[in-house]
């Protein structure tokens, strides 16, 4: 990833001219990702002094950096520099993990003909990494408030692999909701999400991608587009927001036309039932050009009655019986994108909300992709270094484990990140693999 991100950066602008050029462009980008990446504020004012007493440090060894520039060279360097310049990166990963069979657990089996590897879900939604009511710049978001204040924001959307039996999601390039040129009107997450899939569908066209959102993707404009693009959509879908289809529902289910499904299962010490209906070629909207979806809904009940789980989704999956029950654990691993993405990022050391850095004109965007893709790093750690996971697995907590980088970072210097990841085994007497 250091190697890539160098040469990405090689290619990204630099206006700077003359005396002002001591830094390269890599180094300002390799300085940020190590903080992330090390989960260090101070990591590059440690690596300064670690180099004026030993010649070397942990800036160079394991970043690959020539030179330390100062926080305030990296904000200057990199404020112009797009988050679309990393882009490349996310997909160079993706092509590398699916290469190595790292993909293949993630993938599941919606329809009872299915051939093939199994199909991905990719989750989308939007977050906000950025909230002030002083602070803003050109690219951020402004909301006028009734109490006659103004806010400004940053808002990006975070595309995820997700899985419904697995926690750990795959971080995909995201897409930030920014003023657009040549439009009038603000920037908005279902604009931001079309032009994900403009961009980026046909990288996983052949992956049989399913695509997951909450009710506000669940509109025609963005499911034809998804259809057009090669990939399927399980959305949720709320009454209030699709009054002709949940009156098509309602006929159909006087009717006798809604196939019910109920399956009993036990979770823990508890017997639940899940209650699956069903139907097929409903309007997604009024007027006769409306797109026609298959619903879905599932209402969870304990052995009270007492319903713990409602919702409905729409879909162009073919819906029977045998796979009713994996079609809604396939919509529901939605979650994963707030229990393993975002919400990973703003509590467990990323700081994805703190404003490192705002700028004027990409930097807190391309800040926030850095991030990103020290999270994708870690992620990929986890999945393919048996190092790395006996590591956190023998520590009592995540953060403890980066307490422990911060801590040996800062008072030794490592030749490489395995030679770290072999003196911390060491330390804690734990027999690693040999990777000779």
């Amino acid at each position: 990833m250091v190697e890539s991100l160098k040469e990405v950066m090689r290619a990204a602008p630099d206006k700077r001219t003359g005396k002002n050029c001591v830094y390269t462009m890599e180094d300002a980008a390799l300085a940020a990702f190590a903080v992330f990446t090390t989960q260090s504020p101070s990591f590059l004012a440690y690596q300064r002094t670690m180099e004026q007493t030993r010649g070397q440090s942990n800036a160079q060894t394991l970043f690959g950096m020539s030179q330390i520039p100062t926080d305030n060279c990296v904000r200057t360097m990199l404020d112009p520099v797009a988050p679309s310049h990393l882009f490349p990166l996310f997909t160079q990963i993706f092509e590398a993990l699916n290469a190595g069979g790292h993909i293949d657990p993630f993938r599941v089996s919606l329809e009872a003909s299915e051939d093939g590897p199994g199909a991905l879900l990719i989750a989308l939604d939007g977050t906000a990494y950025h909230s002030s009511h002083t602070i803003h710049c050109p690219q951020c978001t402004v909301a006028k408030h009734h109490n006659g204040q103004t806010s400004y924001s940053h808002t990006v959307i975070t595309p995820v692999i997700v899985a419904p039996t697995l926690s750990r999601v795959i971080p995909l390039a995201p897409e930030f909701i920014v003023p657009q040129d040549g439009h009038d009107k603000q920037d908005c997450e279902t604009a931001a999400a079309s032009r994900w899939l403009a961009a980026s569908a046909g990288r996983y066209r052949d992956q049989h991608v399913t695509v997951l959102g909450d009710d506000l993707y669940s509109r025609q404009p963005l499911c034809e587009q998804i259809l057009a693009a090669g990939l399927h959509f399980l959305l949720v879908c709320k009454p209030s927001s699709h009054p002709t289809l949940y009156e098509e529902v309602e006929g159909l289910a006087r009717a006798g036309g809604v196939t019910t499904h109920e399956i009993t299962r036990r979770k823990g010490k508890q017997t639940l039932t899940d209650t699956y209906r069903f139907a097929s070629e409903l309007p997604l909207r009024a007027g006769l050009d409306a797109l026609c979806v298959h619903w879905l809904e599932l209402t969870t009940t304990d052995a009270g009655g007492q319903t713990i789980y409602h919702n409905a989704w729409v879909t162009r999956h073919t819906i029977h019986p045998g796979n009713v029950a994996a079609l809604a654990a396939a919509a529901r691993a939605r979650w994963g994108i707030e229990n393993g993405a975002n919400n990973t990022l703003k509590t467990k050391g990323y700081h994805f909300e703190h404003n490192f850095g705002h700028g004027k004109k990409h930097l807190s965007s391309l800040l926030a992709t850095l991030n990103l893709l020290a999270f994708l790093l870690h992620t990929v750690q986890e999945m393919t270094s048996h190092k790395y996971r006996l590591l956190r697995a023998s520590l009592p907590t995540r953060q403890t484990f980066f307490d422990d980088i911060r801590a040996l970072t800062r008072y030794l210097c490592f030749e490489s990140f395995e030679a770290l990841l072999d003196f911390m085994l060491k330390g804690l007497e734990i027999d690693a693999p040999d990777s000779s």
